[in-house]
């Protein structure tokens, strides 16, 4: 995404707060907004005509609501990443916004520079979780270490342990290739055969098996 502007969908029924997201964002140089939606339809539609790098997803809205919304154009539009960003400081949203595959997870009383930033992270691959949440979700991966082979942490090679600690400290595709001395298109695909041999679906999940697997330190525990 070097040189490049996020072209950034705003999908909120507030006409007010994607008024005021707008201004916001029209200040930062390098992201564009290309579309606004005021339900999850809308911004499927918009999706799927504008090809957007990142989507800003309300959570309650008409017609389709944004979990739902998230999870069908993570589904059909993958190269678009979702960043849920809502009022609802709730683990229930938290675990099923990441569950439909959302990249990101912010509140509304979020600071602007931390929207801006979680733009740029989730268009670059990575992942923002707002850390008041970040309990809840560790508590759903540990729950859903039950359904994981408990021989899946022996399982993993040298090169796929180094994989997740550099997932759980930000690093892009990119970021990885350089760090290892890889093509891109063979961090993508060790990425791809990793997600599917730990059982998660996306970096996100990734980094919270990691760190409920004990493979990468806590949050808690780098502050």
């Amino acid at each position: 995404m070097s040189g490049e502007r996020v072209r950034v969908v705003v999908a909120d029924d507030h006409d007010l707060f994607r008024e005021g997201l707008r201004q916001l964002l029209e200040t930062v140089p390098s992201v564009e907004i290309v579309g606004e939606a005021a339900d999850g339809q809308q911004a499927i539609e918009l999706v799927a005509n504008l090809d957007p790098d990142v989507v800003l997803m309300d959570i309650n809205m008409p017609r389709m609501d944004g979990i739902r919304a998230t999870e069908f154009i993570v589904k059909h539009y993958p190269r678009t990443a979702v960043v849920v960003l809502t009022m609802y400081q709730d683990d229930e949203y938290a675990i099923h916004a990441i569950r439909a595959g959302a990249k990101s997870y912010l509140l509304k009383n979020s600071r602007s520079e931390e929207v801006i930033e979680a733009i740029h992270v989730a268009a670059s691959g990575g992942s923002t979780i707002d850390p008041a949440l970040a309990p809840a979700l560790m508590r759903e991966y540990q729950r859903l270490l039950t359904r994981t082979p408990t021989n899946t942490r022996q399982q993993l090679t040298q090169r796929e342990l180094t994989l997740l600690r550099l997932l759980a400290n930000g690093y892009n595709n990119r970021q990885i290739a350089e760090q290892l001395q890889l093509a891109e298109s063979t961090v993508k695909n060790n990425l791809s055969a990793l997600f599917q041999k730990i059982g998660v679906r996306d970096r996100t999940q990734a980094v919270l098996f990691a760190i409920s697997q004990g493979l990468v330190p806590k949050p808690t525990e780098n502050s």
